[in-house]
């Protein structure tokens, strides 16, 4: 802990600087699994990318202690020597702990835990004039469940205590089929009330094809299971989990006899690492590549969702795919999904992931931050949302990109739905305050001494077309190749096969914080 507490003693003193100053800042952690746009700085940022350790896992109250930059792929390992998981896994391997906390992470457990702060037991956190203090659900709640979901606003996160349960060794999982959204909502409360099901999300690979993916763990193979039924997802040559799902269930016509895999726990965790769920079949579209077995594992590299990031912040070419997470109540699911085929052309895959939202603490002890609301059960009577990940192609037109988006946002509101901020966001700042919790969120901001810091929209919302034209200018992307099919993404990729530091601007070693030199890859 020795050299933990000496990282968290330099970031602090860096931060009262700019408390003395009132000047803003930004943190740089070294990676990102965000699809917005994000302009830093040497000048206002805080370096906490060394903080990337598991510090300790006990295996008497299966909790882990966790710098934030811990990626999942890290925490798993670490916590797997000992037997033991996560309640939760990100889906992506490159999704840090920190990250999951400060940006409402959910996976195919959060139908029973929550997103991913809800099994953060407790955090360490450098406030805004530089102290350094705890809180927890019993210890200074209201800034414990402030800085989840905060997005860094209320201070810096500089260690975590995540819950642990039992591990095993394979999830036995079972593909149910619905003919449509209705009759996939109701499998999905079905299989989520049940005790013994972990692990439930699903693939709508159409309005009339619905997959329904419900895992347990289990700790060996059943007598008798043939070595075709174990299957794989992070190898080069195995197959993408979502286009094997497909092909394994394309004969099930009935509920009646299920398909059933076995999947070893570390494939089923990072299943959707390779093809980023599905997106990276748009990449093969793009650059007119055929998309069959064997490409996908010649290029096999380039198919893991972080390096997908990084080319997708250094082509620009987010701005012409929709990213999203929303979640909307059960009983507005088969609206929401008819809108979506009109507004986007039948964007189709869509994932399916039930999410608790529901505080159990109850308003006194949970009612804080930008989500207080998910404590109140007047305010959100549903216990669990419906999340839609909407990804694929969008309009190319700019201002119409910006209203599909915005048309979204309005919808997901008026459903009595949310949204997960990790993306591009276009509400204006009366729009994102009226969906989320400005009261008591800038009572923790002004109680804690974070009010003179930019809030969550200043932090997430949407950036203006002259910010949007000085980030891509910060890219390095010669001018003549923007809007030019492929080129414009050939650049990404190759800034992505380069590799390096792709979000700290500067000029290579311009300025050292927290003892370590800046530098921006060339």
């Amino acid at each position: 802990m020795d050299a933990h507490n000496a990282a968290v003693s330099r970031i602090a003193t860096r931060v009262k600087t700019f408390y003395a100053a009132k000047q803003p800042f930004r943190l740089y952690h070294g990676t990102t699994n965000s699809t917005r746009t994000i302009s830093r700085s040497a000048a206002n940022t805080v370096d906490t990318s060394s903080l990337n350790h598991v510090l300790q896992v006990d295996t008497t109250s299966k909790t882990a202690l966790c710098e934030p930059n811990v990626p999942m792929d890290v925490l798993l390992a670490a916590t797997l020597q000992h037997n033991l998981i996560p309640l939760i896994v990100m889906e992506l391997p490159s999704i840090t702990v920190g990250g999951g906390f400060s940006g409402m992470a959910g996976e195919s457990s959060s139908f029973r835990h929550g997103p991913f702060d809800s099994i953060v037991s407790s955090i360490e956190i450098v406030l805004p004039d530089g102290t350094i203090t705890t809180a927890s659900r019993t210890e200074q709640p209201d800034l414990f469940w402030g800085a989840a979901c905060a997005f860094g606003t209320l201070g810096i996160v500089t260690m975590l205590e995540v819950q642990l349960r039992d591990a095993a060794a394979y999830v036995e999982l079972s593909y149910l089929p619905a003919p449509d959204m209705s009759s996939a909502t109701k499998i999905l409360q079905e299989q989520t009330a049940k005790p013994e099901i972990d692990y439930v999300d699903a693939i709508a690979f159409s309005p009339t094809n619905i997959i329904i993916c419900s895992g347990k763990l289990v700790p060996s193979l059943p007598a008798g299971t043939p070595s075709s039924s174990v299957r794989r997802y992070t190898r080069r040559t195995d197959p993408w989990y979502y286009l094997d799902v497909q092909k394994r269930t394309s004969k099930t016509t009935t509920m009646t006899k299920p398909t059933t895999d076995y999947v070893p726990v570390t494939d089923y965790f990072f299943r959707w690492d390779r093809g980023g769920f599905w997106v990276a079949r748009y990449a093969f579209r793009y650059f007119f590549t055929p998309f069959n077995r064997v490409t996908r594992a010649l290029l096999d590299r380039f198919m893991h969702a972080k390096v997908m990031y990084h080319a997708l912040h250094k082509s620009g070419l987010s701005d012409q795919h929709v990213i999203q997470d929303v979640g909307v109540p059960y009983a507005h699911a088969t609206v929401f999904r008819e809108w979506l085929d009109r507004e986007f052309n039948s964007i189709y895959p869509l994932w399916l992931c039930p999410i608790k939202i529901r505080r159990d603490d109850g308003m006194e002890v949970a009612g804080h931050g930008l989500h207080a609301d998910f404590a109140d059960p007047e305010k959100m009577p549903e216990p669990i949302l419906l999340n839609f990940g909407v990804w694929g192609p969008a309009a190319t037109e700019y201002d119409r990109f910006v209203r599909q988006n915005r048309d979204l946002e309005a919808k997901v509101h008026s459903l009595g739905g949310k949204k997960t901020l990790y993306a591009q966001n276009f509400y204006t700042r009366e729009e994102f305050w009226d969906v989320y919790n400005w009261d008591r969120y800038d009572a923790v901001r002004r109680k804690y001494r974070a009010d003179w810091m930019p809030d969550v929209w200043d932090k997430v919302g949407h950036v203006d077309e002259e910010a949007r034209r000085r980030a891509m200018d910060g890219s390095r992307m010669p001018a003549f190749l923007r809007g030019k099919r492929p080129f414009q993404g050939l650049y990404g990729v190759y800034k992505a096969w380069r590799g390096g530091d792709y979000l700290l601007a500067g000029k290579k070693g311009e300025a050292k914080q927290n003892g370590a030199e800046v530098k921006k890859a060339e």
